[in-house]
């Protein structure tokens, strides 16, 4: 498979970068989809070119390299609304700063140009993350919601992300949202309405994780075609759904990940409900070439389990296209 396979590092930054690494090499990975938390990446370091350089050298001794960097929690704070408790417990305190919310969001915008400018200097093209919504909240529509205050949610994504944009364009970088609930993005027409928020520039694409699909009952195959020219990145990341008994609820019912009681749960790749074979045809299809990332995910399984188990399923199903039809053979009658 001529596609690279990387790891997501985001479930990783308790452990130093240097730990992660080692492991990734050890089972076999092509590289680290690497996080902008911990200890892994700081965009603040951008301009230093030794730190820079240093974080390539980790990678390498460790036969590893990077196509990609994240960066969810900084991008999550430039639109939500509100700011509370939950941003406190993510972002450091150089964006926390006082609390004050405007102020969060703005300092969380300059730390999404500044990913832009470090994955440049990473010799990188693509950073994925999250958007923040300041109208997720609104999302059961009840009490009723104007149209107007709608589409002031989707001007003011525009009006915070069109500078940021800006910022990648001028460093040859492009964003991938991943399209999630509680983003500006979270399903099929929701994507619609954010790319045309933004006029459709190329700065910003998608990253395709099904598992965000699978529980809303999305079709994540449809969407790749429906999308093929914004799948920017890739993260395969499974859900499996329990919502057969009439107890168990699409929404969670604010129970803990693993609870059997929820209607659904995030699960290492290849054990939930992703059609992960049809994707990879449809992925193969749309001549998407970049890499194919592990996001590991399972409060059930051990993550030093997963992880070596899951590179080994996306080996198996992740094919290349093959260079001719089957039936161009017949063409050649001897």
């Amino acid at each position: 498979m001529t596609r690279p396979v990387t790891l997501f590092t985001g479930q990783w930054a308790d452990l130093p970068l240097e730990e992660v690494a080692r492991l990734a090499g050890e089972w076999g990975y092509d590289g680290l989809e690497l996080a902008c938390w911990g200890d892994h990446l700081d965009p603040a370091r951008w301009d230093d070119d030794d730190y820079v350089q240093g974080k390539l050298d980790l990678l390498a001794k460790h036969g590893l390299k990077v196509w990609a960097i994240s960066n969810h929690l900084k991008g999550q704070a430039v639109c939500d609304d509100p700011i509370d408790q939950r941003h406190r417990d993510m972002l450091p305190d150089s964006i926390w700063g006082d609390g004050d919310a405007e102020g969060v969001r703005q300092r969380a915008a300059e730390e999404m140009k500044n990913t832009a400018r470090l994955a440049a200097k990473l010799g990188v093209k693509t950073v994925i993350g999250f958007t923040g919504s300041s109208i997720w909240k609104y999302v059961a529509m009840f009490p009723p919601v104007s149209q107007e205050l709608i589409d002031a949610g989707y001007q003011d994504f525009a009006d915070r992300w069109n500078p940021i944009l800006d910022v990648f364009d001028e460093v040859g970088v492009r964003f991938a949202h991943e399209v999630h609930p509680s983003e500006i993005a979270y399903d099929y027409w929701t994507t619609h309405a954010a790319l045309e928020a933004i006029g459709h520039r190329e700065a910003f694409g998608l990253n395709w994780d099904p598992s965000h699909f699978v529980w809303q009952d999305l079709d994540p195959v449809a969407f790749i075609w429906d999308f093929k020219d914004r799948i920017y990145h890739v993260d395969c990341k499974d859900t499996r759904k329990r919502m057969g008994n009439g107890r168990n609820g699409r929404l969670g019912s604010h129970l803990p990940w693993a609870d059997g009681r929820r209607g659904w749960d995030f699960v290492s790749t290849g054990h939930g409900d992703v059609p992960w074979e049809d994707s990879f045809r449809m992925l193969n299809q749309i001549g998407y070439d970049g890499p194919i990332s592990v996001e590991w995910e399972d409060a059930g399984m051990d993550r030093l389990v997963g992880a070596e188990e899951a590179l080994a399923f996306v080996r198996r199903l992740a094919f290349d296209a093959p260079d001719a039809a089957f039936d161009s053979a017949f063409a050649n009658k001897g």
